[in-house]
């Protein structure tokens, strides 16, 4: 759970040109064909370029943004997977904060490139969350402070207006 509203972070993941900003591996990304599908859903490819150590890759994917719904779908048009497929879901968890989903389903057309890097999957899922995270808290750290105190006091069953009176 973030401390942020879930509008918020739709907006951060969806603004996929931004990436290269906050995400330390991707070094560049190019969006074209930004197109709207229906009311509150637009879609966009993008390509990312990633680099690794020991690894320099592109791939392609269409990403829709379903700001209704608060969903981020992305697919695969192209680059070393066989298979990608993601889903964001922002959920509204009170008091401003939002669950985040991220689902993530892929296949490597390498078996060398698929060893290497699944090994290490849920410790890059994390940097990314990470990554996310912090960039949140740049662009509406203070904002949320409140929030998370009054999602705290929410979960110990206190109220704001109470606080003071059940004090003294």
């Amino acid at each position: 759970m973030l401390p942020y509203k879930p509008d918020q972070l739709f907006k951060l993941v969806s603004d996929v040109d931004a990436y290269p900003e906050f995400v330390p591996w991707i070094t560049a990304m190019r969006t074209w064909n930004a197109r709207h599908l229906s009311h509150g859903v637009e879609a966009v490819d993008a390509e990312a370029a990633v680099g690794f150590k020991f690894l320099k890759e592109r791939f392609a994917t269409r990403v829709r943004c379903d700001s209704l719904n608060r969903q981020i779908d992305v697919s695969l048009l192209s680059g070393p997977f066989r298979k990608l497929d993601n889903r964001w879901r922002f959920l509204d968890a009170g008091h401003g904060c939002t669950r985040v989903e991220f689902d993530i389903d892929f296949e490597f057309k390498s078996r060398l490139l698929a060893a290497l890097l699944t090994t290490n999957l849920s410790s890059a899922i994390d940097k990314l969350m990470t990554c996310f995270e912090a960039r949140a808290k740049a662009l509406y750290g203070d904002e949320a402070k409140a929030r998370a105190q009054a999602q705290a006091q929410d979960a110990r069953g206190i109220s704001p207006e109470a606080a003071p009176a059940d004090a003294g």
